[in-house]
């Protein structure tokens, strides 16, 4: 768009006042600036093309590093998945060897508990014997009393 200058420019007197002089046409600065201008941006058209080669290469390789970063991202997390389990088991193998001395000596207690109680109860036996013949003694004694 031509700045108020330039349209002004295009009404300028092309001779003083006074007498009749030749008529003038005004001057076409867009015309003048276009053709003085024309070289100069003919030189960059280069360059521009130049530029947008750069910018589509760019974009090119940024997508083929992000392609690439995501596949070795990928193969990242595969590996640590596989060694996961690896990890978990081995943990697993060392708490129990960890714990293997105190399960060893829970047992131990166990056993030991065990063997208490066999030998109490089989003390204790020939007294709840006696009780219990005692008692379906007296029950049987009792049926025969009611019976006429």
């Amino acid at each position: 768009m031509a700045s108020l200058r330039d349209l002004l420019q295009r009404y300028r007197p092309v001779g003083t006042p006074g007498a009749a002089a030749r008529p003038g046409v005004p001057a076409d600065r867009a015309a003048e600036v276009a053709t003085e201008l024309e070289p100069v941006l003919a030189l960059l058209a280069a360059t521009e093309d130049e530029a947008r080669r750069l910018r589509a290469e760019a974009r090119e390789e940024a997508r083929r590093i992000r392609e690439q970063a995501a596949r070795e991202a990928e193969d990242l997390v595969a590996r640590a998945r596989e060694r996961a389990a690896e990890v978990r088991a081995r943990s697993a193998a060392d708490a129990r060897a960890a714990a293997a001395p105190d399960g060893e000596l829970l047992v131990e207690a166990a056993r030991d508990e065990a063997h208490r109680m066999k030998d109490r109860a089989a003390a204790l036996m020939p007294e709840y014997v006696d009780r219990a013949v005692a008692t379906a003694l007296s029950g049987i004694a009792r049926t025969d009393e009611v019976v006429p």
